[in-house]
């Protein structure tokens, strides 16, 4: 992130507005925030970060605390910082709560906190990300720089005073940073996947152990033995049943099958009875078939001559109706005669009607000429009568808002007075809840503290407790020491046992010197090995550890004991009469600030319901007011325009004759004209047509006068020939006339049911005796057989088939339950496997993951330590160049006790020593130089790694005091080589080398009326 741009309005000691223009300061600047105490140089970081997070660097300020007590009522507090990521520029505002005039009368109100983010196009044209949300626009702060305003604070900006807070961090805290610079959140994401797949898989193995438990309870077996063992005594009986299940299914089946070959014969015996008495039927119906026989002979002989009746009856028809055609085409023809005549005489009056229509053309040119400058006319008039309408609506709608307007304010004023009440008893609620609290303070106290004995008990036993449990503590850290050095002993001498056993005559020793050895160490006892030996090392520290617990907790109980007999002291003075009964005393007293509590509760919850509207009243009074000054405006604008067009109107006017000022009176006289000249054309076009017409009407009909003789002619030859094939054909079928042929004609339908009953009838005659016979045939010999012998035999086979297949169904129940829950156990047992071995892989990865091994360090911390590796190498090449080769920075790899997260926590190693202590035992100087040091190596070593945050810039506040003139030399050279490779440094000192040394500089003047800024350039 690099500043391009930060403007100030009312912010801080800057009164009015102030821009900062940081690229005049150059590419890569190293420059100087200089200023008298209290100008603003501070305010200058903390309008940067408040501009993107909402905060200032400190923390220790608010925004609505950030407004300048010198700044115009009428100027609002503000922020505006345009900054570039990589190639990228964005522009953030951001107003803080405060309070501000109100646009329209007296007094202030609340300015809502709000944010705009914005991005530049290509093109230089801004494109809004966040409109006026806070959260929203921190939240894409966030996003985009990668940073949260704690962590921007601890790597871009050194705080006034807080610059030993990354130093200082412990490796949970640095985790979170460093995690977020590196983008290592893969790594975590990882941990958990593993975690939560090692979880799954162990629930699944536990869920598979429980699935197997209840596979065997189902079946009531404790073990598979027991299970097997059965299923094997169940093999032998099943046979056996299965085997006489058998036997009665086959001797069911044959008496089935007998059974049913005698119903076949007694249904056979029964089908012969209904045979015979169908064929007698038959034969009863015999003699009115035959008649329906010979009908059916007539019908069909009629039907042949049926086409030539028909024929010569269309003859018939067609001759009377070519007669009749005859008559009307001759009369039709007299009649076109006459109209042809009369034609003729009326086409005279042409030429008359010919010379009206052109008078008549020359009148509607000239009223044609008149319609347009009449109908502009009409609308200016029309526009006129909707602008005066909508004058009156406007004057209307302003008396109405003025009417609102007015209700608003008496409401307010009304609502004004209660909230004045309510704030009183608000006020009320803060010192009865002071009160109560403290109350119940003492309640607690004594309902600890014995005021006979005048001592806490449950105290009293609780050090009690402590103090045996030092003790024992105590014996036990004695004994596992004592231990320890006996051990110890016993290692040494067996070291210098192991020596001598080495030696030999006139060989130096290796631990004096001496040739000569005379008494040479020796010893009976078992050696320790040094694995014994540091595990009765480490037990030894881990009891010194916990005596040491024991005895803080002793000391804590003891000065929590005094200082409760101090405070029950002192609450006994102040009881005075009460001293007796002091806990019922403040019973009472609670009890009665709680019902003062809750009245005053009540109180505020209607204030703050009334501060809800009257923010909504403001509003509505805001509204209202644009509202009525919209109307006024409007009704303005339609009194100019009506006066426009008034002048349009009386213009028009003037070029219109008077008798046509009308555009009704325009529009008849155009229509009269209209209807005239139509009405001559329409008689001229119908004496033409009449002419034309009667003309050609006169010689169709004579044509069809002609056509229908020749029809008549033609249709009496043909209704001759029909008649006399027709007599011919009767004559040879053998009907006397036309009587008894239309006696025999029978309707087709008829005919065809007729014929079909006679078929039937036939077939059913043959179908019956031939199955007579057959029946005959087949019986000849046999009797009708005894069903009911049988159906006995069939029912006592039913029994028996029934009892053997129950006692089979039942062993065969249970010996597939047995098989079948001997496959669910193997494939339990297989799925159990698979779930071990893969549980042994994953579950190994997701313990070495997630530091559940020995050294108790993640992945994601183990990459975060080589990473933090890399960036102490860098920044303890600049340390020892500032300390003069004295400090450097180095990484604790020993583990943390207890459970606490280990692995990146800090340490420096004095070289003027030897010895690696704690950051924590840094001087002041040291402490800021080792800080320096730290944000500058760590801001080389993001931006080394790809992907990586950007960290260009950085703001150092303060800390340059602390150091002597050669390290402060060593620190400038240091911020001079971090600006060669390329970043922005601003430093906040007022030390005078500093000046002398940075010629660039953004200078703060400070003054009554508050502070200025100007850029000061070599």
């Amino acid at each position: 992130m690099r500043p391009l741009q930060l403007r100030l309005a009312a912010f801080g000691p800057f009164a009015g507005v102030e821009s900062v223009d940081f690229t005049r300061l150059g590419d890569n600047p190293l420059f100087l925030l200089n200023g008298p105490t209290g100008a603003g140089k501070t305010t200058i970081l903390d309008a940067i970060c408040f501009a993107l997070y909402g905060k200032t660097t400190g923390d220790e300020r608010e925004g609505s605390q950030m407004r300048c007590d010198m700044a115009d009522d009428a100027t609002l507090t503000e922020v505006d910082f345009t900054f570039a990521l990589a190639d990228v520029h964005y522009r953030i505002r951001r107003v803080p709560e405060q309070p501000r005039l109100k646009k329209s009368g007296d007094g202030y109100t609340v300015q809502k906190p709000e944010a705009q983010l914005y991005r530049f196009a290509s093109d230089g044209q801004e494109q809004l990300l966040v409109p006026a949300k806070v959260s929203e626009a921190t939240a894409e702060i966030e996003q985009l720089t990668g940073l949260d305003a704690d962590q921007f604070r601890q790597v871009m900006v050194l705080p006034q005073g807080k610059f030993r807070q990354l130093l200082m961090a412990d490796s949970k805290e640095r985790e979170r940073i460093f995690s977020q610079l590196f983008q290592t959140h893969t790594y975590r994401k990882i941990e958990e996947r593993l975690k939560q797949k090692a979880a799954v898989i162990s629930a699944a193995v536990k869920e598979q152990r429980s699935r197997r438990e209840g596979v065997l309870l189902n079946v009531q077996f404790e073990t598979v033995e027991q299970l097997q063992q059965e299923v094997g005594q169940l093999k032998q009986p099943l046979a056996e049943a299965e085997q006489s299940k058998q036997v009665c299914q086959q001797q069911h089946v044959q008496a089935s099958q007998q059974l049913e070959q005698a119903r076949g014969l007694e249904q056979d015996f029964q089908q012969l009875a209904s045979l015979q008495l169908e064929a007698d039927r038959l034969a009863q119906l015999k003699q009115d078939i035959d008649s329906q026989q010979q009908q059916l002979a007539s019908a069909e002989k009629a039907q042949l001559v049926k086409p030539l009746w028909d024929s010569w009856q269309a003859r018939e028809s067609e001759f009377a109706e070519a007669e009749q055609g005859l008559k009307k085409a001759r009369s039709i023809s007299q009649h076109a005669k006459v109209l042809c005549d009369q034609a003729i005489a009326n086409a005279t009056q042409v030429t008359d009607l010919q010379a009206q229509q052109q008078t008549l053309h020359q009148q509607q040119s000239t009223l044609q000429s008149v319609l347009p400058q009449l109908q502009t006319l009409e609308q200016i008039q029309r526009e006129i009568t909707q602008v005066e309408k909508e004058k009156d609506k406007a004057e209307q709608q302003g008396h109405l808002l003025n009417k609102q307007l007015e209700q608003c304010l008496l409401e307010r004023q009304t609502a004004d007075q209660q909230a004045a009440q309510w704030q009183q008893q608000a006020d009320q609620q803060v010192q009865r809840q002071q009160q109560l609290n403290e109350q119940q303070q003492i309640e607690g106290l004594y309902q600890q503290w014995d005021v006979e004995q005048g001592k806490c008990t449950a105290l009293e036993e609780d050090l009690q407790k402590a103090a045996q449990q030092g003790k024992q503590l105590g014996e036990q850290h004695q004994t596992l020491e004592t231990q320890w050095q006996e051990l110890q002993l016993l290692w040494h001498r067996g070291q210098a046992a192991l020596l001598a056993q080495q030696l030999n005559d006139q060989a130096p020793c290796p631990v004096c010197g001496s040739c000569e050895h005379p008494e040479p160490a020796s010893t009976n006892q078992a050696v320790p090995t040094e694995q014994q030996l540091q595990e009765a090392q480490t037990k030894a520290q881990d009891a010194q550890q916990s005596l040491a617990k024991a005895r803080e907790h002793y000391a804590g109980i003891k000065q929590q004991l005094k200082e409760q007999r101090l405070r029950c002291d002192e609450l006994q003075q102040r009881l005075g009469e009460a001293v007796n009964h002091p806990l019922a005393h403040w019973q009472s007293l609670i009890r009665q600030s709680e019902q003062l509590c809750e009245q005053a509760a009540k109180a505020q919850q209607q204030l703050q319901a009334y501060r809800q509207t009257q923010e909504q009243s403001l509003q509505q009074e805001q509204q209202l007011r644009a509202q009525l000054e919209q109307v006024r405006h409007q009704y303005q604008q339609q009194q100019n325009a009506q006066a426009s067009l008034d002048g349009q109107r009386q213009t028009l006017l003037q070029a219109v004759p008077d008798e046509y000022r009308s555009l009704d009176k325009l529009n008849y006289a155009i229509e009269q004209n209209t209807g005239q000249l139509a009405t001559l054309d329409k008689q001229m076009a119908l004496l033409q047509s009449a002419q034309q017409e009667a003309s050609k009407k006169f010689s169709a009909a004579q044509a069809a006068e002609s056509s229908a003789e020749q029809v008549v002619e033609q249709a009496s030859r043909q209704r001759v020939t029909a008649e006399s094939l027709m007599i011919t054909e009767c004559q040879q079928q053998g009907f006397d006339g036309q009587q008894s042929l239309l006696a025999a004609l029978l309707p087709l339908e008829e005919q065809a049911q007729l014929s079909q009953v006679l078929t039937d009838y036939h077939n059913q005659c043959q179908h019956n005796g031939a199955r007579i016979q057959q029946l005959n045939e087949k019986l000849d010999g046999q009797s009708s057989p005894n069903i009911e012998q049988f159906e006995q035999k069939i029912e006592q086979g039913k029994v028996a088939l029934a009892q053997a297949e129950q006692a089979w169904q039942v062993l065969h129940t249970r010996f597939s339950v047995l098989e079948q829950t001997q496959n669910q156990l193997l494939e339990l047992d297989a799925e159990s496997d698979q779930l071990d071995a893969e549980y042994a892989v994953v579950g190994t990865l997701a313990d070495v993951s997630n530091g559940q091994t020995g050294n108790k360090i993640s992945l994601q911390r183990f990459v975060l330590s080589v990473l933090l590796d890399d960036v102490l190498l860098v920044a303890s090449q600049r340390l020892q160049l500032m300390s003069k080769g004295r400090y450097q920075l180095l990484r604790k790899e020993d583990r943390a006790k207890g459970n606490k997260a280990s692995g990146l926590e800090l340490e420096v190693e004095d070289a003027y020593t030897s010895k690696v202590r704690p950051v924590a035992t840094l001087s002041g100087g040291e402490s800021f130089m080792a800080a320096l040091a730290m944000a500058l190596g760590l801001s080389d070593v993001v931006q080394a790694y790809a992907g990586g945050i950007k960290l260009d810039t950085l703001f150092i506040d303060e800390g340059f005091g602390s150091l002597d003139q050669e390290s402060l030399d060593l620190a400038v050279r240091t911020l001079m080589d971090l600006q060669s490779s390329g970043r922005m440094v601003g430093v906040i000192s007022h030390v005078a080398e500093m000046k002398e040394q940075i010629a660039t500089r953004l200078d703060i003047q400070r003054s009554a009326l508050g502070s200025k800024t100007s850029i000061v350039l070599p």
